[in-house]
């Protein structure tokens, strides 16, 4: 009985092998030039316009006395899309960027490699296709009053919001600066949200840095091997 049973299972694990195998070739056949993870993911892909899709892992050398770091993320037509991780060079999470249209957007935060959170960004991005766009900029002197401001597309992501900057020791926000549309405020402008923002409590670990952490014990390595498809 057992003889038979596997006999008759043979064929359908050949059959799931074979599609796994043409579905990881279709993937492939997209890309001019590729690398494969140890998990055999797809990375770095070029298209054939060479265009960079789906996920990648850019690596950056020491430069200058600035630490080198890798990053991870999704791109979609040759732009960004998406939350971005940075990591040291050692494996540990030193950031997490959030991409949109190829700019940076929302709130971005780095970290130090024990874990505390350093600093909070604020961004917005635009969309590159167009030549004006609209933002809603709230108004710094009255509570919850918003207008729409038409600005002329540059093609990059503007500061916009409240950055923060914290202590490592303490984890308490030391300083404070509020950008609108890609302009520091005045200190005037900024006390409302001085106010608001509470000083006297530590900021605990972001979650991203708990998830980190607890799923990697160890040190990140991201390992692949290269790949190309000929045309």
């Amino acid at each position: 009985m057992i003889f038979v049973q596997e006999i008759y299972m043979k064929p359908y694990s050949f059959l799931l092998s074979g599609i796994l195998f043409l579905l990881t070739q279709q993937g492939h056949s997209q890309c001019k030039t590729y690398q494969l993870s140890a998990q055999r993911d797809t990375l770095n892909c070029l298209d054939k316009k060479d265009e960079k899709q789906g996920k990648w892992v850019v690596h950056h050398d020491e430069l200058r006395g600035e630490p080198g770091f890798e990053e991870e993320g999704i791109f979609k037509d040759n732009r960004r899309e998406g939350p971005w991780r940075l990591y040291s060079l050692d494996g540990d999470l030193i950031g997490v960027e959030h991409y949109k249209w190829g700019n940076k957007d929302s709130i971005n935060q780095y970290f130090a490699p024990t874990g505390e959170l350093i600093r909070e960004e604020s961004w917005k991005a635009l969309n590159p296709d167009k030549v004006y766009d609209t933002v809603l900029v709230e108004d710094l002197n009255h509570l919850d009053q918003y207008r729409t401001v038409v600005v002329k597309n540059e093609g990059v992501g503007l500061k916009h919001g409240e950055w923060k900057y914290y202590d490592l020791t303490t984890g308490m926000i030391i300083k404070t600066e509020t950008y609108s549309l890609g302009k520091l405020e005045p200190p005037k402008a900024q006390e409302r949200s001085l106010a608001q923002a509470d000083s006297t409590k530590a900021v605990p670990k972001p979650k991203e840095v708990k998830d980190f952490e607890k799923k990697n014990s160890g040190k990140k390595k991201v390992k692949y091997i290269d790949g190309s498809v000929n045309y």
